[in-house]
């Protein structure tokens, strides 16, 4: 299956180190070289680069790398097809607007049944089940909610009541935003580490490269980072539960829904 890379953090930080490791599973330490696409939300704005090539040797992915962009929240994936042909059109992280914002979304799992899910004010463009999935799910918030609802927590109920339905279907491990929460929910497996003061050294899985976080952070720095599998063998990453949504919000978690809070 695919894998998934997210970030939040209170002030604008580069994703260069986590990137630098997650990108050499996508066709070098791992099997997922059918693509990948990295979204960024910066100073009210969106930026993303997608690319149906394996990351670990793209000319595209290397130029993440080497160019630290700063932004409070980052979504990532790696491609390994199931559904749908591999090309650009098939490639996450997704984007439709909603309420003025850009909404990104990638998915990492396999659905069954999922051309049943009826659309409504969106269609996809490309041929997988996720980004049919997408169009139903943002098709669904919008239609009961026609504006930003006053209560944020009133949207982060119907989005855990949303991606349950579609847990039923399959693996449905999901990041998602709309550039002021970042939204993830473990249908199998997902996992996070906060980063905050005081701050140590990390050491990647996937590459030899290790950073020293308080050359570069201060103590009022929080960054927390989402990923399929532990990107670091030298930190204690948590893993979240089967059917739990979390809700971040510069790097910190503002909400927990668990399955069994339903």
């Amino acid at each position: 299956m695919c894998e998934l890379l997210g970030m939040s953090a209170n002030v604008p930080t580069d994703i260069c180190f986590s990137f630098s490791g997650f990108l050499r599973r996508g066709g070098d330490t791992g099997p997922h070289g059918d693509g990948w696409g990295i979204a960024f939300y910066e100073q009210g704005g969106y930026r993303e680069f997608r690319d149906p090539h394996p990351s670990a040797a793209s000319p595209i992915a290397r130029l993440i790398c080497d160019y630290p962009i700063k932004s409070n929240i980052v979504i990532s994936h790696i491609r390994q097809a199931n559904v749908g042909h591999v090309g650009l059109a098939n490639t996450h992280p997704y984007t439709r607007e909603m309420w003025g914002r850009q909404w990104c979304y990638a998915h990492n799992g396999q659905l069954e049944g999922w051309q049943a899910l009826e659309l409504s004010f969106y269609r996809p463009v490309g041929s997988t089940d996720s980004e049919h999935a997408f169009c139903w799910l943002l098709g669904e918030l919008r239609k009961r909610f026609p504006d930003p609802p006053s209560n944020p927590e009133a949207l982060w109920g119907v989005l855990q009541e949303l991606c349950a339905r579609l847990r039923t279907l399959g693996v449905f491990n999901l990041l998602l935003s709309d550039g002021h929460y970042l939204y993830c929910f473990c249908s199998t497996k997902l996992v996070h580490i906060t980063r905050r003061a005081p701050f140590g050294k990390a050491q990647l899985r996937d590459a030899d490269l290790v950073v020293d976080f308080v050359e570069h952070t201060t103590c009022h720095d929080i960054v927390s980072v989402i990923a399929t599998e532990a990107l670091t063998d030298n930190e204690r990453w948590e893993r979240m539960r089967p059917g739990e949504l979390l809700v971040w919000r510069h790097g910190e978690i503002l909400a927990r829904y668990a399955a069994d809070t339903m």
